[in-house]
């Protein structure tokens, strides 16, 4: 939760949204700077989807369906869940990798990822994977509860995901997965991230994935003007969709997830983490000079939230629909209300409010103080401790790939391609969820918080007991 800093100098530069104040620099985009890259986007990536879908059509099973709250789940799902198998699914980076030979576009894409720019440092790079898994838990709290769910206060860029119909109660939770799989992926080991492995192949995927949402939705657009507003949302999926998405990923957690959760960087952190994430902007086709240093990197943060974030009907949807796709689910179980406090702590009342998020009592915002404290203890005592740093984050990458990605309760073991599977058609709509009717068991995250809060009220309370015993014993000597 953001706490206004009472020192802080106002000049004719400041500027304040959301609950976050800033000074407005030459670094900043304009609206009339911005504008441009609403309407510019990954050529290359949309003319080797076309080359592609020439070479291997997409099959009939993976056409569009509605994403409403009546429609019934994807008959994949279905399967999923009683053979524990997914449909096969087409790989477009295979195909690339098989294929880039035989056409001059394929050819330039696959030189394009696979050829390091002059500024990658693999040092700095495996630094910032590091980063992630020193402050995970406070790290995925961020990028679920502000990155994500706050990020719905864009409404323009809602409209966009609104019409995939990724973002209804039935898969939102099952795309948080698979948008967190890409991460983990990126952050697993160095290897990983370098050509050939396996986050920098999915890096790829997510880029084709983006030119196949854009390329449908300008179809269809198209066709029927009415569906989707070209000139006043921009081309779907354009570049400065893209740098606000490496943004979240990057700069929100650094200036303000970490902060308002009481975690603050190192200045060589930062530069770390920035850099990993400029590359891994390069891959997806994002243009990159806008993360050249961290300081360029906050500014372009500054300046979508001041410019973008305005929360439109559809925001509230999807907002509420993550909430209720993440409530009273295995393996922690975490209340509703829990969720909301977490969102409302990151993002402020003001942009919680907007996005129709419910007021819960006071007893959560206790809980949420109780997490902070946990997070702050974990994060600054491994920090401080080389070698139990090196450990923690050793077992991080061990334990969020086993939850995430292995276990029942998350892809159950199927890593995704990142298939074209949320297919935006005309009537495909994203409808506000219901709540979920799953038995509450006890949280085991919410009992963590309190027993912190109880942990920390103590010690406060017998320090300042021995405070007073102290200063009442000098005291009776002096008089």
């Amino acid at each position: 939760m953001a706490i206004p800093n009472p020192f802080r100098r106002k000049t004719e530069n400041t500027r304040y949204c959301w609950g976050y104040e800033f000074e407005w620099t030459e670094d900043h985009l304009t609206l009339e700077q911005a504008e441009p890259l609403k309407h510019s986007y990954d050529v290359l990536a949309e003319d080797c989807l076309d080359r592609l879908n020439a070479l291997s059509p997409p099959e009939k099973a993976t056409l569009p369906r509605s994403n409403s709250q009546q429609t019934p789940l994807l008959k994949e799902t279905d399967e999923e869940k009683k053979e524990g198998l997914p449909i096969p699914q087409r790989d477009l980076y295979a195909l690339l990798r098989e294929h880039h030979a035989s056409d001059p576009r394929l050819f330039q894409l696959w030189e394009e990822v696979n050829t390091i720019p002059p500024w990658v440092d693999w040092e700095q790079i495996e630094r910032g994977q590091n980063v992630f898994y020193r402050y995970g838990g406070p790290a995925l709290t961020g990028l679920t509860y502000q990155s994500l769910l706050g990020g719905m206060g864009a409404a323009r860029v809602v409209e966009t995901l609104a019409r995939t119909g990724g973002f209804s109660t039935k898969v939102a939770r099952r795309r948080l997965f698979e948008t967190t799989q890409h991460i983990l992926q990126c952050t697993k080991s160095l290897e990983s991230i370098k050509p050939g492995g396996a986050g920098h192949a999915s890096s790829v995927r997510v880029r084709l994935l983006h030119a196949a949402v854009r390329q449908r939705i300008m179809k269809l657009a198209k066709q029927r003007p009415s569906y989707y507003n070209v000139e006043e949302c921009g081309i779907p999926v354009n570049d400065l969709d893209q740098i606000a998405t490496i943004g979240t990923f990057c700069a929100t957690l650094i200036w303000i997830s970490f902060p308002r959760q009481g975690l603050f960087l190192r200045e060589q952190e930062k530069i770390d983490y920035v850099a990993l994430w400029r590359y891994i902007g390069y891959l997806l086709g994002t243009p990159t000079e806008y993360f050249e240093t961290p300081e360029k990197t906050k500014a372009v943060m500054e300046s979508l939230l001041h410019n973008e974030v305005r929360p439109s009907e559809m925001s509230k949807i999807l907002a509420n629909n993550i909430i209720r796709s993440l409530e009273k689910q295995p393996p922690t179980y975490v209340s509703p209300d829990m969720l909301i406090a977490s969102a409302r702590w990151l993002n402020g009342n003001d942009l919680g409010d907007s996005l129709g998020l419910p007021r819960v009592s006071w007893y959560y915002w206790a809980l949420m103080i109780g997490q902070c404290l946990f997070f702050m203890t974990l994060c600054y005592t491994y920090r401080s401790i080389p070698w139990l740093d090196r450990r923690h984050i050793a077992s991080l990458k061990k334990i969020f790939y086993a939850v995430i990605v292995e276990s029942k309760y998350g892809l159950a073991g199927t890593e995704t391609l990142f298939d074209f599977k949320y297919i935006p058609e005309y009537e495909t709509v994203t409808d506000m969820g219901t709540p979920s009717e799953i038995k509450l068991r006890n949280s085991s995250v919410e009992m963590r918080n309190l027993r912190t809060l109880g942990i920390f009220l103590s010690i406060v309370g017998m320090s300042a007991w021995a405070s007073l015993k102290v200063a009442s014993t000098v005291l009776s000597k002096i008089w």
